[in-house]
């Protein structure tokens, strides 16, 4: 059986642009999140990361007070629940995105237990009753972490997301919250 490591989050501060900036262009993290040719200075991540946007809450994954990750979520709007095909407008249905900036923290079950903390965050804080990521067809590692958390493929959303030249396939996956 795998240790449990202490994973935990904390919302973003203005000195992580440093790391983001790092993580964000590696081309090992790249490859998975964002392409390989957009690569992020210091004054990309500021823009796209600490915009301001009250929608979002952005994080840092910490492991045993070490940051490994980012992770970022925010309650589906009209549109994309039309995308989703989600019409109960009262059902509370969040979105969630996160990577593993460090790739040493790869392949040792610990995005696993980044995604079921989120998922419990996002029930127990935000009343969640779906959670939902749409990963690229082709993330295998991304697709089995989802699935063993809970996550089941719903939809495939051709041509979702530009991603190194390319418009890529993607899952729409969703979590049910028990009871639903």
């Amino acid at each position: 059986m795998m240790k449990k490591h202490s994973i935990e989050l904390r919302e973003l501060m203005e000195e992580d642009k440093y790391i983001l900036a790092r993580w964000l262009s590696n081309p090992q993290v790249l490859q998975f999140y964002e392409g390989r040719d957009n690569p992020f200075s210091v004054s990309k991540v500021e823009a796209a990361f600490f915009d301001e946007n009250p929608e979002e809450t952005r994080c840092i994954i910490l492991h045993e007070n070490q940051p490994i990750g980012y992770s970022q979520f925010y309650e589906i709007g009209e549109e994309e629940r039309k995308i989703y095909g989600c019409s109960d407008l009262k059902e509370v249905i969040f979105g969630m995105d996160q990577f593993i900036g460090e790739p040493e923290y790869w392949n040792r079950g610990i995005g696993t237990q980044i995604v079921k903390l989120m998922i419990k965050r996002l029930i127990q804080e935000k009343q969640a009753s779906r959670i939902v990521l749409d990963p690229q067809t082709w993330n295998g590692r991304a697709i089995h972490c989802y699935e063993k958390c809970g996550f089941r493929k719903v939809k495939l959303l051709p041509e979702r997301e530009w991603h190194e030249g390319e418009y890529r396939d993607c899952w729409l996956m969703e979590y049910v919250v028990d009871g639903e």
